[in-house]
C-alpha cells in the first residue's frame, strides 16, 4: 500500500481537493489535519472556514506553522489517517521567522525522516513552483528555491507523487 502520498500541482490545481478525497478512503476516526496556515487577513480566515466546511466531523485539526516534523511524529502514533496541508506554507512560515537557508533544509529533512519512520497513512499538500519564471527579488527567489528542495526531498521519502493538473490528477510517482 503506498501509504505517504505527495500532492503537488500549481495554484488552485485541485491539490487540496483531491488529497482530502484520497485520505477520506482510508478507515478510521481519527483523522488528523495538520494546518500550516497562519490566516494574516479576512480573505485567508475565510478560505480557512471553507476548508473546514469540507472536512467531516471525523477531521480533527491541528494548528502548526512551523514545527511540522514534530506535530506528526507527536500525533502519528494515534492517527487512522494524516494530511497536512501545505508545505510550502509552511516554508514560507519559516521563511518569514527569519530562519536561514541551512535551518529550512535541516526542517526539511527532518520532516522527510519522519515521514519514513511512521506507519499511519500520510498524505501532503504542496505547491508546485519551479514551473515559472525566475523571480526578480531575492526572497521570492530564496522561497522558490527552499520550496523546490522541500518538494524534491519530501518527494523521496513518500510512496507515491500525484501532480494535478486542471482538476486531473497525474500518478509522477
Amino acid at each position: 500500500m503506498n501509504n505517504k502520498v505527495l500532492v503537488t500541482g500549481g495554484c488552485r490545481s485541485g491539490k487540496s481537493r483531491h488529497a482530502l478525497e484520497l485520505a477520506n478512503r482510508i478507515p478510521g476516526d481519527n483523522r488528523i489535519f495538520i494546518a500550516t496556515l497562519n490566516p494574516l487577513d479576512k480573505e485567508m480566515e475565510d478560505r480557512v472556514h471553507r476548508h473546514r466546511t469540507e472536512r467531516s466531523d471525523t477531521w480533527h485539526t491541528v494548528e502548526e506553522p512551523l514545527l511540522l516534523a514534530e506535530a506528526l511524529d507527536h500525533k502519528a502514533s494515534a492517527a487512522d489517517v494524516i494530511l497536512v496541508d501545505c508545505l510550502t506554507l509552511w516554508v514560507t512560515n519559516l521563511l518569514m521567522a527569519h530562519e536561514e537557508p541551512a535551518l529550512i533544509e535541516s526542517r526539511v529533512k527532518a520532516l522527510a525522516e519522519t515521514i519514513r519512520k511512521i506507519d499511519c497513512p500520510l498524505f501532503l499538500v504542496t505547491n508546485e513552483v519551479g514551473s515559472g519564471i525566475v523571480p526578480e527579488n531575492r526572497l521570492a527567489r530564496l522561497f522558490r528555491d527552499q520550496a523546490g528542495f522541500c518538494n524534491q526531498v519530501v518527494a523521496m521519502a513518500c510512496d507515491q507523487v500525484i501532480w494535478m493538473v486542471a482538476g486531473l490528477p497525474v500518478k509522477v510517482k
